[in-house]
């Protein structure tokens, strides 16, 4: 196989690197063969983390999807994540995506945009988000692969949010390119208008609508965190990626760990949290099968 294109699907069709990552370096390295191709996938993923945040209550999901990729570098991508825990099973999110990838020499990226369709009694850390839009460019310094995007994220009822990122990322191969290991570190930055949304539908207030027994009852509306406008440090994380080819077939495992900053200060009417943030491992695994629709025309 040929040397493989920076991270450029990254916070796309995920949950900002839970959805889909397993099959990330796997859309880059089919697109180098210029075809038009088809690509499905079925993960698992054991907790919805995003910007180093999550629930009290593990969310572990189940990921079908299936996208189409096309030669002149637009795509498309649907997905469902069905929520596996014990009094929770449900269709819990449905993700519509599409964007253009595009790669020039040691330069690539992308730019997209997605829809969040979430179950009305979701609990996941992002389940007031709407839509995001999402811009990435990548270097390839050949030691390693520079990477920076930027993200606009719509909720439900709060302000959008804005997040940066920065990654440092190496491919390596083995068995003759056809397993490969990506170690990755990053470093995120944004704003927490979900957070508050979060922590005013699920965390502390009724569980989105459900009776709650009683208890951590509160006025939602009167939730609010300090500086959650501000652009602040939020999560620093390693990861590191590992595929093997056969065929048609890519099987993936991406353990890692964040370390999630800036501990929120959220004030309710009776009192003051001071969030307590602690770094939390997570995981995925998956298999992909790709084939293509449209061969690249030879000049």
């Amino acid at each position: 196989m040929k040397t493989i294109l920076p991270l450029t699907l990254l916070l796309v069709l995920s949950f900002v690197k839970g959805i889909a990552q397993n099959n990330e370096n796997a859309v880059k390295e089919i697109s180098l063969k210029g075809d038009s191709y088809i690509m499905t996938d079925l993960s698992y993923m054991n907790d919805a983390i995003f910007m180093g945040r999550r629930d009290s209550i593990a969310a572990p999901y189940i990921l079908p999807s299936v996208g189409y990729y096309d030669a002149s570098g637009f795509f498309a991508d649907v997905s469902a994540s069905y929520l596996t825990a014990a009094s929770e099973q449900r269709i819990d999110l449905f993700l519509l995506s599409a964007g253009y990838l595009f790669d020039s020499k040691k330069w690539s990226g992308d730019i997209s945009v997605t829809g969040y369709f979430f179950n009305e009694d979701s609990y996941n850390v992002q389940s007031e988000m709407t839509a995001n839009l999402n811009g990435l460019l990548s270097y390839d310094f050949e030691a390693m692969e520079v990477s920076l995007s930027m993200n606009g994220f719509f909720n439900k009822s709060s302000s959008a949010d804005i997040f940066g990122e920065f990654m440092l990322s190496k491919t390596l191969y083995l068995d003759d390119k056809n397993f490969l290991m990506n170690p990755s570190f990053s470093l995120s930055a944004g704003t927490q208008n979900f957070y508050e949304a979060y922590y005013r539908t699920s965390r502390l207030g009724n569980r989105k609508g459900k009776d709650s027994g009683g208890q951590n009852q509160t006025n939602d509306s009167n939730i609010k965190i300090s500086k959650a406008t501000e652009f602040n440090l939020l999560n620093l994380e390693l990861s590191l990626p590992f595929q093997y080819y056969h065929k048609s077939f890519i099987f993936s495992f991406t353990p890692t760990l964040a370390f999630p900053q800036s501990s929120a200060t959220i004030t309710t009417e009776d009192t003051i949290i001071n969030e307590d943030l602690e770094s939390v491992f997570y995981w995925s695994a998956g298999i992909s099968y790709w084939f293509s629709t449209k061969k690249k025309v030879k000049e």
